[in-house]
């Protein structure tokens, strides 16, 4: 894609494979740290902590190391992945930290990765039940997956959040192979909700939104990481812009990729200069932290639904370039090599600005997703999603 489509002069399959080995040379680098424990979800002084499995985002660490595994072919990181899949097992089989729907993070990065680019039956196991206890948050009467929490929690009953159309691929991949529609028609059901009730109008996004459990009826629409309840939090827009054209994938509804259009253009429309987001699109300029965890989703989902689109559409060839024209910023401006004491990859993310926590650090999904990114860019890649 990058001799096609450069959309830059600097944008060259030179430099992505320069960053490339840089995120090699950290990983490398946290191998060793990075054993039987985790990256922090957020760094300290761009620094990660060890942490057990017990966030929603080991699947990150684990799921670079499969990247890894396929960027380089080195068994070094397959065997480095498989030998954190008993941690998964042991979550699963003790249900500590499932009550929620991070599950598809955390599974699918973990172990339906290890299946597809090993066939480990093993780790298809575990990834079953992994879908079997996300299909149990599946709300019929609502038509969601419940975010988190105990299901008769009156604080989270019936609560959905736009970070959850990211986790819809383990279930659709459930009914896969399996065979039983059941996972599938929660899957379609909830990204449906989600187009109907946490995307507005003007095509900006709730980050959560509460629906009456017993009658089905939508109740309303909150934040918890986001600026407020009515401004747009740049992640949450990010996920929705690549988590509907993942279920497009899966479900061929061709009203998820013409939503997605539109918040995709939300989103290029309140970039500043360097292309890089606020953590809230309020915040078009300022002194306002970035969030370039939120940028490299954006990327990711920008160059999915562009996959989507019709080769003559003017619409593909702008956001190929922008995803392009992004990653080519966080390359040049965000990554973290003139940092030596860090062991992060991609500076200046945004973790919550309201809790006050993980401001302008590293954050281990940015990581990913920048890697994510870049390997999408450079090579015909097959998603774990």
């Amino acid at each position: 894609m990058i001799e096609q489509l450069a959309a830059t002069k600097r944008l060259t399959r030179a430099r992505c494979d320069e960053a490339m080995a840089f995120i090699v040379q950290q990983i490398d680098r946290n191998l060793e740290t990075f054993v039987d424990t985790f990256p922090s979800e957020c760094s300290t002084n761009q620094v990660y902590q060890q942490v057990g499995n017990v966030a929603w985002t080991p699947g990150f660490w684990t799921g670079m190391l499969w990247l890894t595994f396929e960027v380089t072919g080195d068994e070094k990181y397959r065997l480095a992945a498989e030998n954190q899949l008993p941690s998964y097992r042991q979550r699963v089989d003790e249900k500590r930290y499932t009550e929620t729907h991070d599950l598809g993070f955390l599974y699918t990065l973990s172990c339906v990765s290890a299946y597809k680019l090993t066939g480990n039956e093993e780790a298809k196991l575990l990834a079953l039940e992994a879908a079997d206890l996300l299909y149990e948050r599946y709300l019929e009467k609502a038509g969601i997956i419940q975010a988190w929490g105990n299901l008769k929690d009156p604080k989270q009953q019936g609560r959905m959040i736009i970070d959850c159309l990211m986790n819809l691929p383990l279930l659709y991949w459930a009914s896969e192979v399996t065979g039983d529609s059941k996972y599938y028609d929660a899957a379609a059901s909830h990204v449906r909700q989600s187009a109907k009730y946490l995307i507005r109008e003007d095509a900006s996004s709730f980050h959560t939104y509460y629906m009456d459990t017993e009658t089905g009826e939508p109740k309303y629409g909150r934040t918890a990481q986001g600026y407020a309840d009515d401004s747009c939090w740049s992640r949450g827009q990010a996920w929705g812009i690549y988590g509907f054209p993942l279920s497009y994938r899966y479900t061929e509804d061709v009203e998820l990729i013409e939503l997605t259009t539109k918040l995709a253009n939300y989103f290029l429309d309140r970039l500043p200069e360097d292309l890089v987001c606020y953590w809230d699109l309020i915040f078009t300029s300022g002194q306002e932290e970035r969030d370039s965890s939120a940028a490299a989703i954006a990327v990711c989902g920008l160059l999915e639904t562009a996959k989507c689109l019709p080769l003559t559409d003017p619409t593909r060839r702008r956001y190929e370039n922008a995803a392009l024209s992004i990653l080519d910023s966080l390359i040049t401006h965000y990554m973290a090599q003139d940092v030596p004491a860090s062991n992060g990859i991609l500076l200046h993310a945004v973790y919550g600005k309201p809790m006050g926590s993980g401001i302008d650090e590293c954050c281990i999904w940015g990581d990913y997703y920048f890697y994510e990114a870049l390997v999408r860019v450079t090579r015909d890649w097959k998603p774990y999603w």
